[in-house]
């Protein structure tokens, strides 16, 4: 054999030879992607289980803690044929502050809103506008329903008149 024949058969084995690296090189790489990207979605769907699971225990404790209140509205309503009207509506009152006392522990307020404030799309829901004097143009006239918040967060817009 000549010097140049040995020459390129030493190149084409080192070629095979690096191509074999490289090939396994490369299976190596996805084997590694495929059991990374299997334990990745392995977390994502243990965490939105979690997570689910996290919002139903909450929820079943909220409920646990409104159904006594439920009961005493139940009792108030039996008792209010037996009892003059009176001591009903002083009943209907202390469950009422019951539950606002509730929910308050639970992080839920009710928004301040009186007549003459500012109207605030982030916060109230104008249903219709009013003639009204001038000092109350853009303003709220009237509140509808009462809005909410839990831990900063709106969870039910105040319903308002506001003047025009």
């Amino acid at each position: 054999m000549n010097k140049k024949s040995k020459t390129r058969s030493n190149k084409t084995v080192k070629k095979q030879s690096n191509s074999k690296s490289l090939k396994n090189d490369l299976l190596e790489t996805k084997d590694k992607y495929l059991r990374l990207y299997s334990e990745f979605e392995n977390y994502r769907r243990r965490t939105s289980k979690e997570k689910i699971e996290m919002i139903n225990s909450a929820n079943k404790e909220l409920i646990g803690l409104i159904l006594p209140i439920i009961d005493d509205f139940e009792r108030a309503i039996k008792s209010i044929s037996k009892e003059n009207l009176k001591t009903s509506i002083e009943g209907f009152e202390l469950i009422f502050q019951k539950l606002n006392s509730l929910l308050e522990k639970q992080g839920v307020k009710k928004m301040k809103i009186k007549t003459g404030d500012d109207f605030d799309p982030d916060f109230h829901e104008a249903i219709t506008k009013t003639p009204s004097k001038k000092n109350l143009k853009g303003k709220i006239v009237d509140v509808i329903e009462n809005g909410y918040i839990l831990d900063e967060k709106v969870i039910r817009f105040a319903k308002v008149v506001t003047g025009s």
